[in-house]
């Protein structure tokens, strides 16, 4: 394997994404579509296990779940969960299906240095490495996820005007290397993250097996992240409710925060106004809020 063509290789189950996957509180709508599609994506034996035990026979619907392209797409704002979760949730799968699996997150190297014909080079060389590791593991029960974070990079659409014909090339690249991973004797899932999801080329959003919208928490989501974190310290329902009508929509500004907002900023905002002499109040959890505003939304019109 090339050095550069991957950012890493990590086998699951793994304990550290068992607790990051744990974490991610506020999507369990997502988290719970997500693991039911992952599941027959990477463990297709299911589909032929349920349809024996409840029809006694191969029905039809099976085929139409057999024959979806292995591409998932998650889209949304920025910290809202994407990569997170993209980087987590085979470690669910892996044990609910008492398989192996291998995440291959792609190197942002792949995008290339602008060198003619490198960026192409990287995406086929990256398909092809794993290609041949499904084929290394053929008979084994295991299952492969190739996860490209930020994929409008790679994946823009070949329609823009002032695209490059290097990049069309890498995009064409891109779209065979997802066409070649069906038929593999271990199946292999790609996840592509985007915050710009107009900007995929329609040719790659039509493969698609699912698109998971990935949007600002709502009230009742916000609540439900402060009191998973701060219920130990006795923050209670009604507190969890107040500061979340705080926090969506945030001060008339039309829009609330992140994820990453309430868990990189907000809350060790609030632990770092208690230590190290006081413990947390109600009264410093509000204060934190509205002296800490929310990024703002990240506009897909944007260059």
């Amino acid at each position: 394997m090339q050095e550069n063509t991957f950012e890493f290789v990590k086998p699951f189950p793994d304990p550290v994404a068992q607790q990051k996957y744990a974490a991610l509180v506020g999507i369990d709508h997502i988290k719970g579509r997500l693991e039911r599609e992952a599941a027959i994506m990477l463990n297709p034996a299911s589909l032929d296990q349920w349809s024996e035990q409840f029809y006694k026979k191969p029905v039809e619907l099976v085929k139409v779940f057999k024959n979806r392209p292995p591409l998932f797409i998650f889209a949304g704002d920025v910290g809202t969960g994407k990569t997170a979760l993209a980087e987590s949730f085979a470690d669910q799968v892996a044990r609910s299906e008492g398989i192996e699996v291998m995440l291959y997150k792609l190197s942002l190297n792949a995008r290339g240095s602008g060198i003619v014909g490198e960026m192409t080079k990287l995406v086929t060389q990256s398909f092809e490495q794993i290609k041949q590791d499904a084929l290394g593991r053929a008979g084994s029960k295991a299952a492969l996820v190739f996860f490209i974070d930020e994929a409008d990079a790679l994946a823009q659409s070949r329609e823009a005007k002032q695209m490059h014909h290097e990049d069309k090339a890498g995009v064409n690249a891109l779209i065979r290397g997802i066409d070649s991973l069906q038929g593999l004797p271990v199946p292999v899932l790609v996840i592509m993250c985007t915050n710009r999801h107009a900007a995929i080329d329609p040719a790659v959003r039509r493969r698609s097996a699912v698109t998971f919208e990935f949007n600002r928490p709502s009230q009742e989501q916000c609540a439900a992240l402060l009191k998973n974190y701060l219920g130990d310290i006795g923050f209670t329902d009604d507190h969890a409710k107040q500061a979340a009508a705080l926090c969506a929509p945030y001060d008339g500004l039309g829009y609330g925060y992140t994820y990453s907002d309430l868990t990189q900023r907000v809350l060790p905002s609030i632990l770092l106004g208690a230590y190290p002499d006081k413990q947390i109040s109600w009264e410093l959890v509000v204060e934190v809020i509205k002296a800490t505003p929310p990024t703002a939304p990240f506009n897909e019109l944007e260059e």
